[in-house]
């Protein structure tokens, strides 16, 4: 993993600024990549997708946007599709506490929300929403499971 650990705070605004609208392998390193086994051209647009999720989320919901990093990773199943997540971690010590998956082989629905808190054992929420997830990130919707 990278030690260039942007918090969330400033790698929103670096979003919303286009920083990441770059086909650059080190670019899409910088905004967070860590892993991955698709194409280095494809991150840009998957950096995209997570982005406009990650930028809706609010200090004072589950997140705190000063205290935590995001970074990505593109997974290759021993069966099954690729799949991709995002992770937010403390900006510390590195520790994971959220994992969002999307469109992973194992969940019928689109999102599935992993937390530390759980142990990350199973999905602390489901949903086919972007506008759920970001909802139940900002601490306005409780754990449905």
């Amino acid at each position: 993993m990278s030690d260039n650990r942007i918090p969330l705070n400033i790698w929103i605004e670096r979003f919303k600024n286009a920083e990441f609208e770059n086909e650059n392998t080190k670019v899409q390193i910088e905004a967070g990549w860590y892993d991955w086994f698709c194409r280095d051209t494809s991150l840009k647009n998957k950096t995209k997708k997570m982005g406009n999720i990650i930028k809706q989320i609010k200090d004072g919901g589950r997140v705190n946007l000063a205290e935590t990093y995001v970074w990505f990773k593109n997974n290759c199943p021993m069966s099954g599709p690729l799949y991709d997540d995002f992770r937010i971690a403390n900006i510390k010590d590195g520790a994971t506490q959220l994992v969002i998956q999307i469109d992973s082989p194992w969940e019928n629905e689109r999102y599935a929300v992993y937390s530390v808190d759980d142990f990350f054992d199973k999905p602390v929420l489901l949903t086919n929403s972007s506008r759920e997830l970001v909802k139940w990130l900002n601490g306005e919707l409780d754990e449905r499971i």
